[in-house]
């Protein structure tokens, strides 16, 4: 920032700090709209679920609890059903399956597609336990189809309902470090609930802070906190609903604890440190789920090492080192999915997708579905690694970005993950910048809930495309797993 943008910055702030209480006093508040708006969401919700769990309670109750259980009776049979609704309610949670006002329909239907099959899944697995033998799997998928059919016709109708009786929201978006913002409304299907009126810098909102009146919510860029926060008083006075993106700084206090000290309200904030009981809690369900999962696994393991041996003859996996906590290195273990002259000349380059040429016939099915990143369950089971954590990165690679970001560091106050939040929620080519407040966003807030959702929402993203784009040659990225030759 030059000289010049900084004194009007300065000017901007002195002025916007002086008048934003005086422009004029807040609106009414609109609880009758936000009242409306809220029991509509929830309703659809209750409807959701209403719908999806009647073909399963018909399923069981007019076939399963007659025909192979061995005691029958109604108390059994709504134990049965309301098992059903907390599973499908959980993974419909941890998917946000029912986001209507900021999901696309083919993305809430894909959301409660994983989760009726998750949770059919979970409770057939629950009858062949209380069953002689193995059920007729028939029933449960034809009752698989209709739960389905239903969710489709749900998305459908609740996307419709919904912008058909709620105006698009008038807003602004106002910039400092981040600009091109607008362009995603259009990229994500958000154009139908925001009505992007303006955009501009800080500086200039700062200076017209009455521009903001014709709004309804306002996206707030890579604003610095003091700007932010005039911002965002002249817009809770006023009851303009405010999405922000933040910088590193307000993802660490997100994580702050609420004390008193001195009669006096405090935040404090520290290094990640975990509770004991949530440590030894996620160790021991990294060392079950591990063990579960190469059982479950090992056929394919087992079929995708052959291939890559008849592929080329070369290894079939290979080690590379990364980083962990506290910066520790340790060797990651993969399948093999490039040539074994991938890197000779010993230069780390990051993955350009379908176009690299580098990558084997191979190597693009089993990078497709993430097959390649099978074998970390070993590094989970020994220690390296944990199944839910920051994704670990190559120590030359970190270095360069702590270069120019010397904040990435911050990524190894936890344990490397097999999966997180910034691969869950981001993608591949998504900036360091952002996997860096991601992956921070979970660090500042252990939990043994949110490690099990993250690993129910890894399924989602296996069979979504966007998650593995590649990035143009010659940039690197965050969390990347190319290798160099075996």
């Amino acid at each position: 920032m030059d000289a010049q943008r900084r004194a009007q910055l300065r000017d901007a702030r002195a002025r916007g700090s002086r008048g934003w209480h005086k422009q004029r006093l807040p609106r009414a508040p609109r609880k009758g709209a936000n009242l409306h708006h809220d029991f509509g969401l929830r309703l659809l919700k209750v409807t959701n679920v209403a719908l999806i769990t009647v073909p399963f309670a018909l399923c069981w109750v007019l076939y399963y609890i007659y025909t192979v259980l061995m005691f029958p009776s109604i108390y059994r049979a709504s134990g049965i059903v309301l098992m059903f609704i907390v599973l499908y309610s959980f993974f419909g949670r941890a998917y946000e399956a029912f986001l209507v006002s900021l999901k696309r329909i083919s993305d809430m239907f894909y959301a409660q597609a994983l989760s009726i099959l998750f949770a059919d899944a979970f409770m057939f697995l629950v009858l062949w336990l209380m069953s002689n033998a193995f059920p007729n799997l028939l029933p449960a998928l034809a009752a698989m189809g209709a739960q389905l059919g239903l969710s489709a016709l749900w998305c459908w109708g609740a996307n419709r309902w919904y912008y058909a009786n709620y105006a698009r929201q008038k807003t602004g978006v106002i910039y400092d470090m981040r600009r091109g913002v607008e362009d995603l409304f259009g990229q994500y299907g958000m154009e139908q609930k925001f009505d992007v009126r303006f955009t501009c810098t800080v500086e200039s909102c700062l200076e017209h802070l009455e521009q903001l009146d014709e709004l309804t919510s306002v996206f707030l860029c890579g604003v610095h906190s003091h700007e932010r926060n005039i911002i965002l008083k002249y817009c809770v006075a006023n009851g303009i609903v405010v999405y922000i993106i933040p910088r590193v700084g307000d993802v660490i206090m997100s994580g702050a604890r609420k004390i008193h000290l001195f009669h006096l309200p405090m935040l404090r904030v520290d290094r990640y440190n975990p509770p004991p009981e949530y440590t030894a809690a996620k160790r021991a369900l990294d060392i079950l789920m591990s063990v579960l999962l190469l059982a479950m696994f090992s056929p394919i393991l087992l079929l995708t090492a052959l291939c890559i041996k008849l592929q080329d003859g070369g290894p079939v996996f290979y080690k590379q080192v990364r980083l962990t906590k506290d910066g520790q290195e340790f060797k990651m273990l993969k399948f093999r999915s490039m040539v074994v002259s991938a890197e000779d000349d010993g230069v780390a380059r990051m993955s350009t997708g379908d176009v690299d040429a580098r990558i084997t016939r191979v190597g693009r099915i089993i990078r497709a579905y993430r097959i390649d990143e099978l074998p970390q369950l070993f590094n989970v089971l020994g220690g390296s690694m944990s199944l839910v954590g920051p994704r670990p990165e190559r120590p030359e690679i970190a270095a360069e970005y702590e270069k120019e970001m010397p904040e990435f560091a911050l990524r190894l106050q936890a344990r490397a993950g097999l999966t997180g939040y910034a691969q869950v929620y981001g993608k591949y080519n998504t900036t360091p910048y952002d996997k860096l407040q991601m992956d921070l966003m979970y660090i500042s807030r252990p939990s043994i809930i949110e490690d099990i959702k993250i690993l129910f929402a890894t399924f989602m993203i296996i069979f979504q495309r966007e998650s593995t784009e590649g990035i143009a040659p010659g940039h690197v990225n965050a969390g990347s797993d190319d290798e160099p030759a075996a």
